[in-house]
């Protein structure tokens, strides 16, 4: 059974990880840091903006592919779908526009969150 509507949001979700990681990239050179965050706290964001992306975007794309794998409805797939990458695209702008804690960057964490426990117990509910 082909999943299309997770390769969709797992194409454009992969696409936004290696601009993240191409930023880190850009972020060393331009700062001179060739490893670590050399205390610089911009490198830090950049390389926490990739970071929390690589901590959450395979669990949610992995969570929407079993789903859609066990036949969920399209509707809820992209519900989730386009959750997760508003979720990382807000915490992507949140971060990168301040170091410091605030109520974008933490209702972008809230988003991605909270698509990932829908989607776990989405798949719980399916097992039963």
């Amino acid at each position: 059974m082909p999943v299309t509507i997770t390769a969709l949001y797992a194409a454009i979700l992969s696409l936004l990880m290696i601009a993240l990681a191409i930023n880190v990239s850009m972020t060393r050179n331009r700062l001179k840091i060739s490893v670590g965050d050399g205390g610089d706290q911009e490198m830090l964001r950049m390389i926490r903006l990739h970071g929390s992306a690589a901590e959450y975007v395979p669990i949610g794309v992995l969570l929407m592919g079993l789903y859609e794998l066990n036949h969920g409805p399209p509707a809820a797939l992209h519900a989730a779908g386009i959750a997760l990458l508003v979720g990382r695209l807000s915490f992507v702008v949140a971060l990168r526009a301040s170091a410091r804690p605030g109520a974008a960057r933490g209702l972008a964490a809230l988003l991605t969150w909270l698509t990932i426990a829908a989607l776990a117990a989405l798949n719980l509910w399916q097992i039963r």
